[in-house]
């Protein structure tokens, strides 16, 4: 039966390079990756009754009832994540090796028979399927995830810097979808600085006035907070779940 829309921390998690793997070596890395997702939310507290799962081959999209403070999501439940991973790793061979991509959105989600849907959960299969996600992960060899939120999650809980949660590490990137609509979010990498892979920007102006005018022909820039990241990428993800290649155009925006 159908059920009614009620608002959710969604969260989407991918396998990096699942797809090339032969099917006995994909068997045993998706097992992998739920025991290491099971004992991340047992240590951090995240309990199996607050939280829905559906599988997605090379990945899991998980909804998280409205109630779980999105501090222990994004605080120990990723820390807890992304330590498990290392000690997977370390009994891990390169072919058995599992390095996720998350991403965590909020809004509203529906059930039917066969899943869950809503504009919210698309936006999060998104942006977990987003090249920048992929390219930083790409970039952090040593790392063993990257993981995305949304505008709303930064704004609402990144930017405060609850306990265990470092602002200075994530970097903001702006991706557009085909529809025209603009999905900004922000990348970290557990373990970094700061996430690599991005193209560098220069920094944007504060959002409460404009810059002032250059006077010796040069374009002046203001300090402020890193500007968003715009670049040209492919992105796969217009869909929850299949095979997904979409067209991208050379805006500078990415194209879902």
């Amino acid at each position: 039966m159908s059920g009614e829309a009620k608002h959710h921390w969604i969260i989407a998690l991918d396998i990096e390079n699942f797809s090339p793997r032969r099917d006995p070596v994909q068997r045993r890395v998706r097992a992998a990756m739920y025991r290491v997702l099971g004992g991340a939310m047992e240590r951090a507290g995240l309990a199996a009754a607050d939280t829905v799962s559906e599988d997605r081959g090379d990945g899991v999209l998980m909804l998280i009832r409205s109630s779980v403070s999105p501090v222990l999501i994004a605080g120990p439940f990723v820390r807890e994540l992304d330590e498990g991973l290392g000690e997977y790793a370390q009994e891990a061979n390169e072919d058995h090796a599992v390095r996720l991509r998350m991403a965590l959105h909020q809004g509203l989600a529906a059930s039917d028979e066969h899943g869950w849907s809503g504009d919210a959960v698309n936006n999060t299969c998104r942006i977990v399927d987003a090249q920048p996600l992929r390219d930083v992960l790409a970039s952090a060899p040593s790392a063993r995830m990257a993981f995305a939120v949304s505008d709303e999650v930064h704004r609402a809980v990144i930017r405060h810097g609850y306990r265990g949660i470092d602002p200075a590490a994530y970097l903001p990137v702006g991706l557009t979808t085909k529809h025209g609509e603009t999905i900004s979010t922000w990348i970290t990498v557990p373990g970094y600085p700061a996430p690599p892979g991005l193209p560098e920007s220069g920094p944007e102006p504060p959002c409460d006035r404009e810059p002032p005018p250059a006077t010796d022909g040069r374009q002046s820039t203001a300090a402020g907070r890193p500007s968003v990241v715009q670049h040209a990428q492919t992105v796969q993800g217009d869909q929850v779940a299949g095979a997904k290649q979409v067209t991208v155009h050379n805006t500078g925006n990415v194209r879902l």
